[in-house]
């Protein structure tokens, strides 16, 4: 079965007119619900192109088993898709899956021989390109950059085309370098480059975590699907004036911010960069040292959009990247926030998650302070159970401890007396289980 829709697009932008440019979507179903080519994938393609400044004119839907080797969409789909895009006057088709490089070098032969009006990506390039215009930090346009080269190295070698055009259009965007030899070692040596001084940055933030790990402060980092409303909810608890925009990926680079909680402790709280389903490999590689903040939390907090009528398909996504990310490792104390209940019952959200194991569910909206309390409440009761203040007293051959505590914990005094050191500290529960039986009761 062949699916074909086309868009209402009243305030398309006029082709040529260098403004919003036109986009046909094109993807293969194989009647997955939530897979490519489904409702759901469309819908999402089509926000992400209204993200990366495009206008959606049209869809076309392949319903095949898996894609044509040559063409992806097949042969005589790809002369109804020329059709298409002469008919909306398109300049960029989007394919929702990944394709290989000789599948996008045949269609854009098929839908333009000139090779001079319509272009050929595919969803991971177009999430390279949100990235590449949403990267404001010096880490982060370093890793967009190098998940980009390594992604479209092999898509435009022996095309004599330019790797990187600023203000190319959609799918062309790079952060740094205007144009890049088709040679293959040039570019490794340039992938080398930018990986040399992204690890200098990443030492950086390891000794940043470190600091913040010793200072005995809580820390508290914010996860979820993108749009799920991460930089609002940071904004309304910490006053951290982050963008935010009703738009996929609205912000990038992660931010760090003081919490004061209610009855008087404080913890710095972490967003990260926004789920998707499908999140490019080379994404998740690239971002490796910066998705890793979840890992080095005292707490975890899951945001998860409830207006959404995707939301079980976003909690499985999220799910999926955590548990890539901590492996075999422990998860820390995890609150599953669902924001946007303004707009959504809370009743039906917990029918919906009863059999997910999604525990401590705290229903809020950022946007309104709807919530705020239970959240802060679930936070101090969580902080208890992962980092507490203690008083002990070590006998005099018990160095070796006390040195310990200096490295991985807050010390905040330590008095020497004649038979013992008194020291109180703020520890985390695996310091704690080593030093329990010198607690002063």
């Amino acid at each position: 079965m062949i699916m074909e829709k086309t868009i209402d697009n009243k305030n398309a932008a006029v082709p040529g007119s260098g403004e919003r440019p036109l986009c046909v979507i094109a993807a293969v179903s194989d009647g997955t619900p939530d897979g490519p080519g489904s409702e759901f994938s469309i819908e999402e393609m089509t926000r992400l192109i209204d993200t990366a400044g495009g206008e959606c004119a049209a869809v076309l839907v392949q319903q095949r088993e898996k894609p044509d080797p040559a063409t992806y969409i097949g042969e005589g789909k790809a002369d109804e898709l020329k059709t298409l895009c002469e008919s909306t006057g398109a300049e960029l088709v989007v394919f929702d899956g990944e394709l290989s490089p000789s599948q996008i070098k045949n269609v854009e032969d098929k839908l333009d021989p000139s090779g001079k009006s319509v272009r050929v990506i595919d969803r991971t390039m177009l999430i390279l390109d949100i990235f590449a215009g949403r990267a404001k930090s010096a880490e982060g346009i370093l890793q967009v950059e190098i998940a980009r080269l390594r992604y479209t190295m092999p898509r435009l070698l022996g095309k004599g085309e330019e790797l990187s055009r600023l203000g190319g259009g959609i799918g062309t965007r790079g952060p740094g370098e205007s144009k890049l030899e088709s040679d293959r070692r040039h570019i490794k040596r340039r992938i080398l480059a930018l990986s040399q001084d992204l690890e200098d940055l990443e030492k950086k933030r390891g000794e940043y975590r470190k600091t913040r790990k010793k200072s005995g402060i809580p820390q508290i980092a914010v996860a979820g699907y993108t749009n799920a409303g991460k930089s609002t909810l940071m904004n309304t608890l910490t006053g951290a004036g982050i963008f935010a925009e009703d738009r996929l990926f609205a912000t990038l680079d992660p931010t760090t911010r003081r919490l004061t909680l209610p009855q008087g402790g404080e913890a710095l709280m972490t967003d990260t960069v926004g789920f998707i389903d499908r999140l490019p490999h080379h994404l998740i590689e690239a971002f490796k040292s910066t998705l890793e903040e979840v890992t080095f939390a005292d707490i975890l907090i899951v945001l998860l959009d409830a207006s959404d009528k995707r939301v079980k398909k976003h909690y499985e996504v999220t799910n999926s990247v955590l548990a890539d990310l901590f492996g075999n490792g422990e998860r820390p104390e995890t609150l599953y926030v669902f924001n946007k209940c303004d707009l959504a019952g809370p009743d039906d959200i917990s029918t919906a998650f009863a059999s997910e194991g999604a525990k401590d569910m705290i229903f809020m909206s950022a946007l309104t302070g709807e919530g705020t309390d239970r959240l802060l409440a679930a936070i101090e009761a969580a902080l208890l159970k992962v980092r507490r203040r203690v008083k002990i007293s070590l006998p005099p051959d018990k160095g070796a401890i006390l040195s310990s505590l200096y490295r991985t914990s807050r010390v905040i005094s330590a008095e020497y007396t004649d038979s013992s050191v008194e020291v109180e500290a703020v520890v985390d529960s695996r310091v704690y289980g080593t030093i329990k039986e010198y607690e002063l009761k």
